[in-house]
């Protein structure tokens, strides 16, 4: 597996609370993450990277070696690190209110399949034969709108409330998070990003740049200029991991 990635605080930021991580096991399984924090005072800062951290350790100590083991895990470990969040965010009133979104990727040695966690609305992508495919749905009140029927897909896309987000990691107990499984065969790509590049960059330019043959750590790059381009209204987060196995 071949993984790049980049951060970038963006145009209108004073500081980046977007955090982002590859964990890989002796065993040759890996473990890619993206978290957007949520908080003033620093608290979405220690909201994301406790997030990223704890589930990277924990996934180097005892990673889950089948499909429905990741699943579990990652179902189990995002509750425990919610917990931990919110108790945090009341002992100290510098924290309360923190908390992330979280796109999390899970690949076995043998390659064959991708499991994908998320909570929020930060996105995952897979690139498969040139056809680029989201593979996560938005935990957002835009998107709960359009799915009522309450809001077209135009009118979302330009809706002042596009930024807030009805699930995330540290906003309440009961924080659930949507797990899948999907097929990643060799030479597909996986994007994962915060919604600073996903509000900035349409699917298309995305699938554009996923499509070069650019080395990965330049498609970062060229995703994150795109999304300063565009205004940077937001800190910019991007990973890409490609399946390098032989066709």
């Amino acid at each position: 597996m071949e993984t790049a990635y980049q951060s970038d605080i963006g145009q209108q930021r004073s500081e980046n609370q977007d955090r982002v991580d590859s964990f890989a096991t002796d065993a040759g399984m890996q473990l890619d993450l993206v978290a957007d924090g949520i908080g003033g005072n620093r608290g979405g800062d220690v909201a994301a990277q406790t997030t990223v951290q704890t589930l990277g350790q924990r996934f180097l100590k005892s990673a889950p070696n089948d499909e429905a083991a990741a699943k579990q895990w990652l179902a189990d470990q995002v509750q425990q690190i919610n917990d931990q969040i919110i108790d945090e965010s009341r002992k100290n009133e510098n924290y309360q209110g923190m908390g992330t979104t979280l796109v999390a990727a899970i690949f076995f040695n043998d390659r064959q399949k991708i499991v994908i966690a998320n909570i929020g609305d930060s996105r995952g992508y897979i690139m498969h034969q040139n056809v680029l495919t989201q593979v996560t749905v938005d935990h957002s009140l835009v998107n709960e709108l359009v799915k009522n029927g309450d809001l077209t897909e135009q009118e979302a896309a330009v809706s002042p409330q596009n930024n807030i987000i009805t699930r995330a990691i540290g906003i309440s107990h009961d924080a659930q998070i949507d797990v899948n499984v999907f097929p990643f065969e060799p030479g597909d790509q996986l994007l994962m990003c915060s919604d600073g590049l996903s509000k900035t960059v349409d699917k298309q330019e995305l699938a554009q740049v996923l499509q070069s043959d650019a080395p990965l750590k330049d498609k970062c790059s060229v995703l994150v200029e795109k999304a300063n381009a565009a205004g940077g209204p937001d800190n910019i987060t991007v990973l890409i991991s490609q399946n390098d196995q032989e066709r």
